[in-house]
């Protein structure tokens, strides 16, 4: 996991306490962090940060949810190439059609199984 040494992950997400255990977890692969509590706070810090190497959107959040975040990524030329994966509570039959077709590269529900998220981080960080 040497290649994740010094990437830096964009969590978006407004419940601490998920952005805490994602943090801390991905810390130990020395992954460093930014993170935002909705979907208009990740696209101010990523118009200021060229540096982020992945996303992780939660789906379900005030004031920009992550299918309005994922509109604006995807329609920017210097944001759409950023890897986002959908990280979402809603497990329901079409939510993971629905959050690729919205323009994610990937999709993880919560309660977060993470050797299947840091499977898909690894596929998508070069």
């Amino acid at each position: 996991m040497e290649k994740l040494k010094n990437k830096i992950a964009l969590i978006v997400d407004d419940e601490e306490r998920n952005t805490f255990a994602l943090s801390s977890y991905l810390e130990t692969f020395g992954i460093k962090i930014e993170v935002a509590k909705n979907g208009e706070e990740a696209i101010d810090c990523l118009r200021k940060s060229t540096q982020i190497d992945i996303i992780l959107l939660d789906m379900m959040m005030p004031i920009m949810d992550g299918y309005e975040a994922l509109a604006i990524l995807r329609n920017d030329n210097t944001l759409k190439q950023i890897p986002v994966i959908a990280v979402t509570a809603r497990a329901m039959n079409g939510d993971k059609e629905k959050c690729l077709e919205f323009g994610a590269w990937d999709y993880v529900s919560k309660p977060i199984d993470l050797t299947i998220l840091m499977d898909k981080i690894n596929r998508w960080i070069l």
